[in-house]
């Protein structure tokens, strides 16, 4: 496809909200999924530290 202007391409063909909300929806869903993930990550680790504290614990009262 061809654009004469600026105003054609972010129309793209009368398109545009579709295209550019669909472009939207999707970046949006990957900032979430990679806000989730640092997240989840975090707390493995901390769910990590927290048991290999509670078996050095363990260990140094038996």
């Amino acid at each position: 496809m061809i654009w004469n202007s600026w105003s054609e391409f972010w129309a793209m063909g009368g398109y545009g909200l579709y295209v550019w909300g669909s472009f939207g929806v999707t970046a949006l869903c990957v900032a979430l999924e990679m806000i989730w993930v640092k997240n989840a990550r975090a707390q493995a680790l901390t769910q990590i530290s927290n048991e290999l504290v509670a078996e050095t614990n363990s260990k140094e009262w038996s």
